[in-house]
């Protein structure tokens, strides 16, 4: 590592850490340099600040800034338990927020699409913080384009988000995947959503191994059966903060009790190897719900295994 002073703002180069003080500096994520220009970059993390989707407490909108304040402390750390410094092997910026007008809600949903769909239009890999979950819908938006419908995901989160919606253009991030599973663009046969603990009547297909399945067959039994159903197929995903409990991520909008832990949840992301990633978020963190920053630091250490990951494939 070299000592460099808010080096987000000096840098000239796009791979390798710089060491800083945890409580100084400027705060992009991972302290990684912040910039536009995307030439020669491997990923790309962006905030959508944006949260009039919601259908509970309000406040997502500053969890992309929340995310990367916790980031900063990873930052001076080899990942555990990975043992590589991402960053040596990734080109990775912090690309800023997807600028938006909360004034005019209907322009919201292409204003997030057109956003990343200039960052993977570089064959740049797209890492987004929410934001409330609605923002998701947008971004598999711009991926179907790129690489053609019936992508997959795996979802995590205590809500399945498949509850049926007759508007294209509303703001509800409860529906977003019944629109993206009626249109076409996901595949619910090839997706699997971990940790759902609220019920509907219509699950549209999908997989669920919801929060019990989790705490009654353990990670290693998650991730063995996630990676047979997604197989070699494109795979987009979404983490919201809400999988874990409550007692581990109280920052959010629409808690559920009987959730993951955080040792759960980063167990099967580190373990999600070997599949074709093409996209991915960690979104409904709401800080002014946090306790001690836990929510913030624990959705902070996803984006991190999630990078990791990528490194990971790209060490082989």
């Amino acid at each position: 590592m070299t000592a460099m002073v808010d080096a987000a703002f000096v840098s000239n180069e796009l791979k390798g850490s710089n060491f800083e003080m945890t409580y100084g500096g400027a705060t992009s994520f991972m302290r990684r340099k912040y910039t536009k220009d995307l030439t020669g970059v491997d990923v790309a993390v962006s905030g959508v600040p944006f949260d009039l989707a919601v259908t509970y407490r309000s406040g997502a909108r500053l969890g992309p800034r929340a995310i990367r304040e916790a980031s900063v402390q990873l930052a001076e750390l080899l990942p555990y338990p990975w043992g590589f410094n991402p960053f040596d092997e990734l080109a990775v910026i912090d690309y800023g927020d997807c600028m938006l007008d909360p004034h005019n809600p209907m322009t919201i949903r292409d204003d997030i699409k057109n956003h990343i769909t200039h960052i993977i239009n570089k064959d740049v890999f797209p890492l987004t913080f929410g934001g409330d979950h609605y923002v998701t819908y947008p971004i598999l938006l711009a991926l179907a384009e790129k690489y053609g419908k019936k992508l997959s995901i795996i979802h995590f989160d205590a809500h399945c988000d498949t509850w049926a919606d007759d508007e294209e253009y509303s703001l509800n991030h409860g529906t977003m995947f019944y629109k993206a599973i009626k249109n076409g663009i996901v595949d619910p046969a090839k997706s699997a959503q971990i940790g759902i603990r609220t019920w509907n009547e219509d699950f549209m297909g999908t997989n669920i191994f919801d929060a019990q399945y989790v705490h009654n067959n353990g990670w290693q039994k998650v991730v063995e059966e996630v990676k047979k159903i997604v197989g070699d197929n494109f795979v987009y995903l979404t983490f919201d903060i809400d999988c874990l409990d409550p007692a581990f991520a109280p920052g959010t909008g629409t808690p559920v009790p009987g959730g993951l832990s955080s040792a759960q949840a980063l167990a099967i992301v580190r373990n999600l190897t070997g599949l074709n990633l093409i996209g991915a978020d960690v979104v409904e963190v709401a800080p002014s719900y946090d306790q001690s920053e836990i929510t913030a630091i624990a959705a902070a250490h996803v984006a991190c295994d999630i990078i990791c990951l990528l490194a990971a494939a790209k060490r082989k």
